[in-house]
């Protein structure tokens, strides 16, 4: 059966060449990310915003605008449809006057990676895949071995030797090829490109393959749907390779292309680790590229990316957006940890309680203001980073 998918073609991010979207493929000839691309007024004629209301509690509510193609095709352990909870005691200590938490801690695997290699193993499955192959600092890496197992595909990990101990176990357990590297998530890249023709493997590599993005952009849509269709003023984002980031910013697009949304955009900030911090960098420094962070470092291994393949993406829905790139040092993240737990319930990953620590920096230096609607994003559950929290406190 059909999904009623509109997908129409591939679309390169940086030179405009178009694709086919019938084939296995990677990057453009370019050497930039691939981007899908709908027949959105055709998909608005099926898929409005008072129908979607009634479908299923899953990203698969906005199949139009998802690539895959037949439903038989479709992997699923049923992702998306997170809360967007309203932090009215962090609120209240911030003095903010409207504060969320979008909490992608519930996801299956426990994180919003689960978004991404979602789509990114349905559509594999359905154009012929095998092998999948990725570097991972540890969540992609989880969320690939749950669906590939889940499409009884065969799953090849290449991962830090030091990513959290529960990542590691993780892939283990459902039965994916687990390789670890002494170095950093740029070394295990290059592992899988160096094998990947010899071994067969499709590299489904954080931008280097059309479709983790479309289920990133889910993350716009239902939190467009979760507001009333009004986007919040400021939204804070970790950003490690930034394809959810760069996802939102696609979807908002889209819906105003449908007519959901007006063309008023959130300020859109990056985070990122003091000891990790390319984007931040490259943004301070009015580049349109980052350079690679050399010795990269931080406890929050979702952030330890010296270098993403999308920077261009990012900077450029930072500046448009009017946002900024904020780092912020592992100390600040681990006491907003505690901080976001002890006030809303939420044991959050480093990566979203970074989100937490800049916002305080943000609102103390009035790069945002506390009359502003602020939503964070917690992009998965410190249950996965036990090894950074000290037990005797």
């Amino acid at each position: 059966m059909q999904t009623g998918s509109t997908l129409t073609h591939l679309v390169c991010s940086a030179c405009k060449r178009e694709y086919p979207h019938s084939q296995l493929i990677n990057l453009c000839e370019c050497g930039k990310p691939l981007l899908a691309c709908y027949d959105l007024k055709h998909a608005s004629k099926t898929m409005t915003k008072s129908d979607i209301r009634s479908r299923e509690k899953s990203l698969w509510k906005f199949r139009e605008v998802l690539p895959v193609q037949r439903e038989t095709n479709i992997v699923s352990l049923g992702e998306g449809g997170t809360p967007l909870l309203k932090a009215k005691q962090l609120a209240e200590h911030l003095g903010l006057a409207s504060f969320y938490i979008k909490d992608e801690a519930v996801n299956p695997t426990a994180s919003f990676k689960a978004r991404g290699m979602a789509l990114a193993v349905s559509r594999a499955l359905e154009l012929g895949a095998k092998k999948l192959a990725v570097p991972s600092a540890g969540n992609a890496a989880g969320a690939l071995a749950a669906y590939a197992a889940r499409a009884q595909l065969e799953a090849f990990i290449f991962m830090p030797r030091d990513t959290p101990k529960a990542n590691i176990i993780e892939c283990q357990q459902m039965g994916a090829h687990v390789t670890l590297i002494d170095g950093l998530i740029t070394d295990c890249g290059a592992e899988v490109a160096k094998r990947k023709q010899a071994e067969g493997w499709f590299d489904v590599s954080t931008l280097k393959e059309p479709y983790r993005i479309e289920g990133k952009k889910t993350l716009g849509y239902e939190l467009a749907e979760q507001l009333n269709w009004k986007l919040p003023d400021v939204i804070l984002y970790p950003t490690g390779g930034g394809t959810g980031l760069i996802g939102m910013w696609k979807a908002f697009d889209e819906m105003e292309s449908m007519g959901w949304i007006d063309s008023k955009r959130p300020r859109m900030f990056t985070v990122q680790a003091e000891g990790c911090a390319p984007i931040v960098t490259a943004f301070k420094a009015n580049q349109k590229h980052a350079t690679e962070f050399l010795n990269a470092h931080t406890l929050a291994s979702g952030l330890r990316v010296p270098k993403a393949i999308g920077d261009f993406l990012i900077l450029d829905a930072l500046r448009k957006s009017s946002g900024g790139a904020i780092s912020v040092p592992d100390e600040a993240m681990l006491k907003a940890t505690k901080l976001m737990g002890s006030k809303e319930g939420i044991f959050a990953a480093p990566e979203g309680a970074a989100c937490l620590a800049a916002l305080e920096v943000l609102l103390n230096t009035n790069q945002v203001s506390r009359t502003e609607e602020v939503v964070l994003f917690n992009t998965g559950s410190g249950l996965k980073y036990l090894e950074s929290y000290d037990f005797k406190n």
